[in-house]
């Protein structure tokens, strides 16, 4: 069976267990992707580099090295990439002083 099949396969079986009382919901981890494209999120936002490191806390020399390829996020840092693909506002909100 193919990678995917077998994620989605499992994922059924989390859900069927939560729902049939044999597994606690709070129990799961979110996941969190191997990949963010992070240019893609940052264009988006319709900012250069450095604005769009500046806003969320990031070094320009990190956004730089991720849209390059350079380097890889680390997973906190994929997950707030995530959050601000989806939503931006939240981020800047919990941010802002």
């Amino acid at each position: 069976m193919s990678k995917p099949f077998n994620k989605i396969m499992d994922g059924l079986a989390d859900a069927l267990a939560i729902v049939e009382g044999r597994a606690d919901p709070t129990s799961f981890r979110i996941h969190v992707p191997e990949e963010v494209d992070v240019k893609a999120i940052r264009k988006a936002q319709g900012l250069s580099q450095e604005a769009f490191a500046f806003r969320y806390g990031f070094s320009p020399p990190a956004v730089r090295d991720w849209e390059q390829g350079r380097r890889r996020p680390e997973a906190a840092a994929r997950t707030l990439l995530k959050v601000i693909e989806k939503r931006p506002d939240a981020v800047i909100e919990a941010l802002s002083a």
